[in-house]
């Protein structure tokens, strides 16, 4: 079976990630291993001329062909049809870009810490090992990035869907309005390619060892401005699809102790992009103290700022004017900058003291609102302390507001649980339970608290509307009812009927839900853990593990069947196995007289499904329809009964029919 890719509404993945797709034609489909030839080819061969040991390229063939797929839709590769496995794949894709455009947020502020200072020389250099791993991993990123904007675009400007107009049935391509399109292409897609240039990578490694004298100073500017420029825009766009997929999926939307979890991630994230700009833009006045100096004293030796160049410039008098050591505020004031020079961070190739002192003092100036800072009367670097002054306002707001509110869900909860445990215990002294009991009792409050959170699913779903609670159990419990052969060809209204009389329940770990020889009163659907039924005490031979999407009890539903209409509550089969939870399970129960009310109520559906049956005869459903005649009978009979003195007027009567009349009038 083949899916159509809808519309992407508002150009965004995630809006769309979990939406049911109609059902279309079966040509097209070529996301499978056929579909990509010259990979089999390749790898292959690599293979056998590699020999063993090198069983990843095999591996990589794999991952290659199964996201074939997604970028063939992406990038528009023969149609834009896929089946279900490839949009389970192209969920799962979603969900790893979305990681990754977080990830990437904390990788841009490597860039910052390029820049070396070589003290005794008076020169900049790069450090040429953290820049290939900055550059490496904002290469990935932005390769799937650009994945990411390819797939957005097109999908932006193309619905596919069938054609109803022609008859035909087939699909065909439907632009957007032009508003729509030009929305798309004038906003967001001109900030996606402005995010994804890679003006970083072209600083650092084309321009910078290529320039000396003032133009390393305006390169280290540029630098300054092109990551700034570039992490603010990421963040404005990644916040936009964290914010799309939280509201649609429910991720971090509701539970407090996730919004905490963030908001601190936030915060610590703030604080290492603080410290990173910090180093960056210490470096920069240092060479700003540099470039002053030389421009002062003319008539000195020539002054170059990049280490790969011949002359190094003025070392003694640079010393003396822009020392970090015995720093002079009346010639040249650093700041908030002058940590940095004196602590030596800017001088030091150990990335990892780089980035934890860096980090320490973004928290820290975090935390303490700006307020231990002492600027110079250099405009921007006013500027970055006011930013670091109301980011952290902000943050440290968001934190500790975030962070109560959880502190004190979490204490109702327990004090709810405290009150709810103390009734417990007061029942269980009073009717004097033995101390074995008692621990099994309270287990099982435990899990059941830790699962539903103090919430009680039956009264919860009970509370719901009827087709949200009809919706909801038929998503639990379609899988365990679609695999009882009785009900796989079923009525939808059946299927319906039996979710709204299922009813949840909980079981600890070893816990015993039916023993051998028990009479079997409900059947059991597992929606969550795993449920061991054996038949001997050794739980050896003829034991079968059931999990999620599995069931147990078809036995009660064949007597149910054979006994019909009138079984007897009180003769119910028998259990042949042991039925005993594994791990913690959750399941729906289904009743044996809820079971009886729906084939009661059904009977015919049943009938016409063991029709072709050898299991069952159709005797014991010829006094149910026998009865259902006869009740439809006297109520037409009665209906007509009712018409009859009008119809009696018009002489349309028979002599039996006025009869009747005057019988059921006399009486």
């Amino acid at each position: 079976m083949e899916v159509e890719i809808p519309r992407v509404q508002g150009c965004d993945l995630e809006e769309n990630a979990e939406e049911k797709f109609p059902t279309s034609n079966a040509n097209g489909t070529y996301c499978s291993g056929k579909s990509f030839p010259a990979v089999d080819l390749v790898a292959d061969k690599l293979h056998k001329l590699l020999g063993s040991g090198f069983e990843w390229i095999m591996i990589i063939r794999e991952a290659l062909k199964s996201c074939y797929g997604v970028l063939a839709f992406g990038l528009g590769f023969k149609n834009k049809f896929v089946n279900p496995q490839e949009l389970v794949l192209l969920q799962r894709w979603n969900k790893i870009l979305q990681v990754l455009c977080v990830v990437s947020l904390s990788l841009d502020p490597l860039f910052c810490y390029l820049l070396i200072v070589n003290d005794e020389n008076k020169c900049l250099r790069l450090d040429t090992r953290l820049g290939n791993i900055a550059i490496l991993l904002r290469s990935v990123i932005d390769f799937f990035y650009l994945f990411r904007i390819i797939f957005q675009f097109r999908a932006s400007i193309t619905i596919i869907t069938p054609s109803q107009a022609s008859g035909t049935g087939r699909n065909e391509s439907i632009t957007e309005p032009p508003a729509f399109v030009g929305i798309y292409l004038l906003l967001w897609f001109l900030l996606d390619i402005l995010v994804i240039l890679p003006l970083p990578q072209v600083v650092v490694i084309f321009i910078i060892p290529r320039l000396n004298d003032s133009r390393v100073f305006n390169a280290i500017k540029s630098l300054n401005f092109i990551v700034i420029l570039q992490y603010v825009l990421r963040v404005l766009r990644i916040s936009s699809w964290l914010k799309k997929a939280t509201r649609t999926s429910g991720i971090l939307a509701e539970t407090a102790g996730a919004k905490a979890a963030f908001n601190l991630f936030l915060y610590m994230l703030a604080s290492h992009v603080v410290g990173a700009f910090w180093y960056l833009f210490s470096i920069e006045r240092k060479t700003a103290c540099w470039r002053q100096v030389c421009k002062n004293h003319a008539g000195s030796e020539y002054c170059s700022l990049y280490c790969g160049d011949d002359i190094f410039g003025a070392t003694t008098l640079l010393n003396d004017s822009c020392s970090a050591k015995t720093p002079n505020s009346t010639l040249f004031d650093f700041g908030i900058y002058s940590d940095a020079l004196k602590s030596g961070v800017i001088n030091s190739a150990d990335f990892l003291q780089k980035i934890s002192y860096c980090f320490w003092w973004g928290l820290q100036n975090l935390s303490s609102l700006g307020q231990s800072l002492k600027t110079s009367t250099y405009v921007w670097e006013i500027y970055f302390s006011v930013v670091i002054s109301i980011s952290g306002l902000v943050l440290f707001a968001f934190l500790i507001g975030n962070m109560q509110t959880y502190l004190q869900s979490k204490t109702a909860r327990l004090e709810k649980m405290r009150l709810k445990g103390q009734e417990i215990e007061l029942w269980m002294a009073f009717h004097s339970l033995p101390r074995k009991l008692k621990k099994r009792i309270r287990q099982y409050e435990k899990y059941k608290w830790q699962e539903t959170r103090g919430i009680n699913v039956e009264n919860f779903l009970q509370n719901l509307p009827r087709d949200l609670r009809r919706d909801t159990k038929r998503h639990l419990c379609s899988g365990p009812l679609s695999k009882v052969p009785v009900l796989q060809n079923m009525n939808k209204r059946l299927l319906d009927a039996i979710c709204e009389l299922l009813k949840p329940v909980l079981y600890i770990e070893h816990s015993f839900i039916f023993r051998k020889e028990d009479p079997l009163d409900e059947m059991l659907f597992i929606t969550h853990g795993k449920v061991l039924a054996y038949s001997s005490s050794t739980c050896g031979e003829g034991a079968n593990s059931l999990e999620k999407g599995d069931f147990y009890g078809e036995e009660l539903l064949d007597w149910v069947l054979k006994t019909c209409p009138a079984p007897a509550l009180s003769n119910l089969p028998i259990s042949t196995k042991t039925v005993r939870a594994e791990t913690k399970v959750e399941l729906f129960a289904l009743k044996a007289n809820d079971l009886k009310h729906v084939v009661s109520k059904f009977w015919w559906l049943f009938s016409k499904e063991l029709r072709n049956s050898n299991s069952f005869g159709l005797q014991q459903w010829q006094p149910r329809a026998a009865c259902v005649l006869q009740t439809a009978w006297r109520r037409h009979k009665r209906e007509k009964l009712q018409k009859s003195p009008r119809l009696a007027k018009e002489g349309s009567l028979s002599a039996a029919d006025h009869h009747a009349v005057s019988e059921t009038q006399h009486k």
